[in-house]
């Protein structure tokens, strides 16, 4: 039996990978999409099933049966655990931020709050901490928080993430990762939004 691809994950982007993935590998592809979907992005499911593609409609990767070649996360919103991790051959995730800075949620809103001028996009491997997993590729790209919403950033994001997929996955075993440096990194989760005042939305 072929080793199967996992994607997780929500928005246009997944989409546009998914497409990809679908085109490009001989792999088996099975979709694990954040339940409920968002209303703001594209459905998963509905392209899933469209191209009868297996679909975990609970959302859960813990029902993705059956041993795992690659799993690539964009934008999932789940912290991924020991046992799935260690059924995956190799297993990414698309980060919105230029690793080590910017761990865990919100990574735009955080970089426009900071007044940044600099942010970023990073493939790397997901492990048992939070975005801490060695870099496979990073894209940094200018941000101007004067003018520009968190809308803005995340739409820049979509394109220069879009490019790195294209440069890292098709070389990912090929590729050597390299270790991220721990004492620069920056980390906020769910517990801080309310810091984040009006960059809390996509605008302000």
């Amino acid at each position: 039996m072929v080793d199967k691809i996992v994607l997780l994950g929500k928005g246009d982007l997944c989409l546009k990978i998914a497409n990809w993935l679908l085109t490009n590998t001989h792999n088996p592809l099975c979709v694990v999409p954040v339940i409920p979907e968002p209303e703001w992005c594209p459905s998963l499911v509905s392209w899933a099933k469209s191209k009868r593609v297996e679909v975990i409609n609970s959302g859960d990767y813990n029902d993705v049966d059956g041993e795992i070649n690659i799993a690539i996360s964009v934008f999932y919103e789940k912290i991924i655990k020991k046992n799935f991790i260690k059924k995956c051959k190799t297993i990414i995730n698309l980060h919105n931020s230029p690793l080590p800075k910017y761990r865990g949620v919100r990574p735009i809103n955080w970089a426009l709050k900071n007044n940044e001028k600099t942010h970023g996009v990073t493939i790397h491997e997901i492990t048992e901490g939070i975005d801490d997993g060695p870099i496979y590729g990073q894209i940094i790209y200018p941000i101007y928080p004067d003018i520009e919403e968190v809308e803005d950033v995340y739409n820049k994001s979509k394109e220069y993430g879009w490019k790195l997929f294209q440069e890292v996955f098709p070389r990912i075993n090929q590729l050597v990762p390299y270790e991220q440096n721990h004492e620069e990194s920056t980390y906020y989760s769910n517990k801080e939004l309310n810091k984040l005042g009006n960059r809390s939305d996509f605008r302000r």
